[in-house]
């Protein structure tokens, strides 16, 4: 995936009402950016750290920048919580994800569970489908390993009871996540984090729904789902 823009480095003032975001631009002018991000953003908001901003898409949004990466851990990151489901559809597209090929049409947003929309249903000629959760992955607290989540997440404990309720119906029901770091090559629940999403998906495993996960290869012009990480 190519950014849509140049990335304009700034300096990270302060992050704030989870959304919004103090930053110093190159030419010394302060603005505020919108923060693409609900979760804790652990490491990836200290304030001096350089962020990537890009302009925003909507040329009448209240805020002219929206931050996409920070410089962390000597690479860049990917914050952007919104990117991960069109990677991973681009990814699957593209073939760039073995055990999600095979299939004839891609749909998004669908309805299903309870009250709920699943990130990708892939369809096969003869009706078979498999239901695609995608999640966001940008923890990192221990050399080569990414975590999940960095937040408490009720909704995404949510997300795998609807997965596990389509396993146990007969179609396929996968949760991928798509790690938007370079610097990874395994990856953990963060089960200190949130307890309740790790026993959630220790249930949804045990009634078949699959986990697999991807890294990316991220820098300033590209967001590129890459190679599968271990699960450990």
């Amino acid at each position: 995936m190519q950014l849509e823009a140049p990335i304009q480095h700034a300096t990270l003032i302060r992050r704030y009402k989870r959304f919004l975001a103090d930053v110093t631009l190159a030419n010394g002018r302060e603005v505020t950016a919108h923060c693409p991000n609900p979760g804790a953003m652990t490491g990836l908001a200290v304030p001096g750290m350089t962020v990537g901003l890009l302009p925003a898409a909507n040329p009448k949004a209240k805020l002219p920048y929206r931050w996409e990466l920070t410089h962390a851990d000597g690479d860049w990151v990917g914050i952007n919580t919104g990117r991960p489901n069109k990677l991973a559809e681009e990814a699957i597209l593209n073939e760039r994800i073995p055990e999600l090929t095979g299939y004839l049409k891609l749909r998004k947003e669908v309805k299903y569970g309870e009250n709920s929309r699943v990130d990708i249903v892939l369809e096969k000629e003869n009706g078979d489908a498999c239901y695609v959760e995608v999640k966001n992955v940008h923890l990192r607290r221990s050399a080569d390993l990414a975590e999940f989540p960095d937040s408490v997440t009720a909704r995404g404990a949510k997300h795998l009871g609807d997965l596990s309720a389509v396993a146990q119906g007969g179609a396929r029901a996968v949760m991928l996540f798509i790690v938007q770091r370079n610097d990874c090559t395994n990856f953990a629940l963060a089960e200190e984090i949130d307890p309740q999403y790790a026993d959630a998906m220790r249930l949804a495993r045990t009634q078949g729904v699959e986990v697999l996960v991807y890294g990316c290869s991220v820098d300033e012009t590209h967001i590129t789902v890459t190679k599968t990480l271990s699960y450990v």
